[in-house]
C-alpha cells in the first residue's frame, strides 16, 4: 500500500461512474450530435448561470481557447506571476494567441483590483501593447489552493468594465472554493466573461474540462477548438463521467479539505519542515528546512510509501483527492514520522 498525494488528477473512475460511462448514448460531437456531451454542456452552463458550454479534453485547452477568443495578436494579458496559464501551459499565450503577458505579484497568487488598474497600458500610447484580458485562477494551485474573495473579483470586474477588458476564470479547482466558502455559484460566476471548469481533478472524472460563457462566445470557441485540433467524435462516454461527477462528487470535496488540514498538522510536527502554508482547500505546501531540499524530501517520503511533488527548490506539494480515504490517511500517519536516513 502507499499514499499517492502527487495530484488530484490521479484518481480513477468509481464503479458507479464506469457504469454511467458504459450506458452513455453517443454521436458525433463535431457535428453537434452527441447527446451526452450536449447534456453535459447544458447541465454545466445552467449550474453557473451561463448561456452555453463547450466540452474539451483539458483545462489547458479551455484556457487557451478563452485567451484566443478575447485577444488579438500583439495584445497583452494581465495575470498573476503564479498563474497556471502563464507557468504551466507551455507558453500557450504567446504561441497560440501571439500575446504578451503583464505579471502581477499578489497574495498567494490572488491579484487585486488596484494592481490590475495600474497594469492597464495607456490606450493613447502606440508604443505599448493593447491590454485586452485579465485572467484569474481560483483556487490558485501555486498559492496552495488559496481562494479569492468574491468581493475582490467584483472590484476587478469594475476595472475591466472601465477599460474595456474581458475577464476569464481558470477554475480548474473552482468547486473546491465554492464548496469551502458555500458560495452561490451563479452570483460567483456572473462577473466572468468565460469560465473554465475541470472535471478530472477534485471531481474524479478521467478526463475533461468545460468552457462556459455566452452563446456567441461559445460558438466562436467551437471554431477555435477545431483549429487547435480539439474536436472529438463519440466522446459522450467521457461526458457521462463528467455528468456523474457533477451530480455526485461536489459536496464530498470538504472531505478532501479536512484531510489536507490533517496532513498539514502532521507535517508541522516534523523537524525537517520549516512551515506549512495556510491550508484553505485540498492543497498542502510545506517548506523544507535547510540544508535539506525539496527533492531530498520527495525521495525520503517516497521510500516510505508517500508520493508527492517538489514545488521549487525548498517546497513540496501534497494534494488530497477522491482516492485518498481513511486507509490512506492511516498509512500516511504511520509512515510520515519515519526516520530520515541521509
Amino acid at each position: 500500500m502507499h499514499a499517492d498525494l502527487r495530484s488530484d488528477t490521479i484518481t480513477r473512475p468509481t464503479p458507479q461512474m464506469l457504469d454511467a460511462m458504459m450506458q452513455a448514448k453517443v454521436g458525433d460531437d463535431v457535428f453537434g450530435e452527441d447527446p451526452t456531451i450536449n447534456e453535459l454542456q447544458e447541465f454545466a452552463s445552467a449550474l453557473f448561470g451561463k448561456e452555453a458550454a463547450l466540452f474539451c479534453s483539458s483545462g489547458t485547452l479551455t484556457n487557451q481557447i478563452a485567451i484566443n477568443l478575447h485577444t488579438r495578436p500583439g495584445d497583452e494579458v494581465i495575470c498573476s506571476d503564479l498563474a497556471h496559464v502563464y507557468l504551466y501551459e507551455g507558453g500557450g499565450i504567446a504561441r497560440n494567441s501571439g500575446c504578451s503577458v503583464r505579471l502581477l505579484s499578489g497574495d498567494r497568487g490572488r491579484i487585486n483590483a488596484e494592481d490590475v488598474h495600474d497594469a492597464v497600458n495607456r490606450r493613447q500610447d502606440a508604443h505599448l501593447a493593447w491590454t485586452s484580458l485579465v485572467c484569474l485562477e481560483d483556487t490558485v494551485n501555486k498559492g496552495g489552493g488559496s481562494i479569492y474573495d468574491p468581493n475582490e473579483i467584483l472590484r476587478i470586474r469594475k476595472v475591466c468594465d472601465a477599460h474595456g477588458l474581458k475577464l476569464h476564470l481558470d477554475g480548474a479547482r473552482v468547486f473546491n472554493a465554492l464548496v469551502e466558502k458555500e458560495m452561490n455559484w451563479k452570483a460567483y460566476a456572473a462577473p466572468f466573461d468565460t469560465i473554465s471548469i475541470c472535471l478530472s481533478k477534485g471531481l474524479g472524472a478521467p478526463v475533461g474540462s468545460l468552457l462556459l460563457g455566452d452563446a456567441a462566445s461559445i460558438a466562436k470557441a467551437r471554431r477555435v477548438r477545431k483549429v487547435m485540433g480539439g474536436g472529438m467524435r463519440q466522446a459522450g462516454f467521457l461526458a457521462a463521467a463528467g455528468i456523474y461527477a457533477l451530480k455526485h462528487h461536489i459536496d464530498r470535496l470538504k472531505e478532501d479539505h479536512a484531510n489536507a488540514r490533517t496532513i498539514g498538522q502532521y507535517l508541522n510536527e516534523l523537524a525537517w519542515v520549516e512551515e506549512v502554508l495556510p491550508i484553505e482547500t485540498n492543497i498542502v505546501i510545506a517548506k523544507i528546512r535547510e540544508p535539506r531540499t525539496a527533492e531530498q524530501a520527495v525521495r525520503h517520503l517516497m521510500s516510505n510509501g508517500i508520493h508527492c511533488f517538489a514545488f521549487g527548490k525548498d517546497k513540496i506539494r501534497m494534494v488530497t483527492h477522491l482516492d485518498f480515504g481513511k486507509e490512506q490517511m492511516a498509512w500516511f500517519e504511520e509512515n510520515i514520522r519515519s526516520e530520515w536516513k541521509d
